[in-house]
């Protein structure tokens, strides 16, 4: 009796042992929300990273993507992140200003003269030390990603020069570098959500946005703007985001992975934006919209950069603008 017991006990050992190994080896599965429809490269690089981290975990992390607002709108993932209800998302850093104000600083009008400039910046150890001010805020920065260089489109005229945007009702994120940059130049600015942006345009309630010809392309704003105005006139990086909590239950190798691949994954992209532009501006004229190749950006610039960068400065210190200009 004492040995079938024994045998009973290491059977039903043996049994508990097996279901805690292949509870251990169960993948941790990730919810990664954007806004952006499944033609932008924005999904595209999130199904990389995805694809990457799950080879290089050997199947341990496994990252679903939900695009196009599917998780809620940038204001309500950052949300939902900073609660757990949503373990990772991306969305422009305008978002992330009003939590981190030294983050308005990659918003800042004309502040980049290169893609190189922009590489050295958000992928070094100043990009690094900008997202670690995320985590007081139950949010891990696993890398920059982009938005792009944000040129001007309406349905009024064309912009050839600053005065023409003068008394435009334009569509800006809720960064108030960015609202006062248009205030400046005389135009009514109307902060409000990406996702609400392309009705607001149908219904005139606002006459153009800003946005990269890429983003127009994909969310097809072409069809509710006749005019684009390659203005540059500020870069736009791509904040991605996991919670704190979730990220730090992760194993170090597992973590290790993530950090890696989101900024390999933000790499891919900007190569694809850079390689794609062209090709968007074309298929944009092909949908009807007049293109300014060449507006006057000097004209624009004179207006907005040296106010827009004491409002910076005033705020907080000019330590962060001399380093983002020692990197050119």
């Amino acid at each position: 009796m004492k040995i079938k017991f024994a045998g009973t006990v290491a059977a039903v050992l043996f049994g508990l042992s097996v279901s805690a190994a292949g509870a251990q080896s169960a993948p941790v599965k990730l919810r990664f929300g954007h806004a952006h429809p499944v033609t932008d490269s924005q999904h595209v690089a999130a199904l990389e990273f995805a694809r990457k981290v799950k080879e290089r975990t050997q199947g341990g992390i496994d990252i679903q993507i939900f695009p196009n607002n599917q998780l809620g709108n940038d204001n309500t993932m950052i949300s939902g992140v900073r609660g757990g209800t949503i373990d990772i998302e991306m969305s422009g850093n305008p978002y992330f200003t009003g939590i981190v104000s030294k983050l308005l600083v990659l918003d800042l009008p004309y502040l980049f003269d290169s893609p190189a400039h922009v590489a050295k910046v958000v992928d070094g150890s100043l990009g690094r030390s900008l997202l670690n001010e995320l985590e007081g805020f139950q949010m891990k920065g696993l890398a920059f990603w982009e938005v792009g260089y944000r040129s001007l489109a309406n349905s009024k005229r064309p912009v050839n020069k600053a005065e023409d945007i003068k008394g435009l009702k334009l569509r800006t994120t809720p960064n108030p570098l960015h609202i006062k940059a248009f205030q400046l130049l005389g135009a009514a600015a109307q902060p409000m959500p990406f996702s609400e942006v392309f009705s607001a345009l149908e219904t005139k309630a606002i006459d153009g946005h800003e946005n990269p010809p890429s983003v127009m392309l994909s969310t097809k704003m072409h069809e509710v703007q006749k005019y684009l105005s390659l203005t540059k006139h500020a870069y736009t990086a791509l904040i991605v985001v996991m919670n704190k909590g979730k990220f730090d239950s992760l194993k170090p190798e597992f973590q290790q992975v993530l950090l890696e691949e989101a900024v390999k994954a933000g790499a891919f992209q900007r190569d694809l934006n850079a390689k794609g532009e062209d090709a968007a501006l074309a298929e944009l004229r092909k949908h009807g919209m007049l293109i300014v190749e060449n507006p006057d950006i000097e004209s624009i610039k004179s207006v907005v950069k040296d106010e827009v960068r004491k409002m910076f400065v005033e705020k907080n210190g000019d330590e962060l603008l001399k380093a983002v200009d020692a990197l050119r």
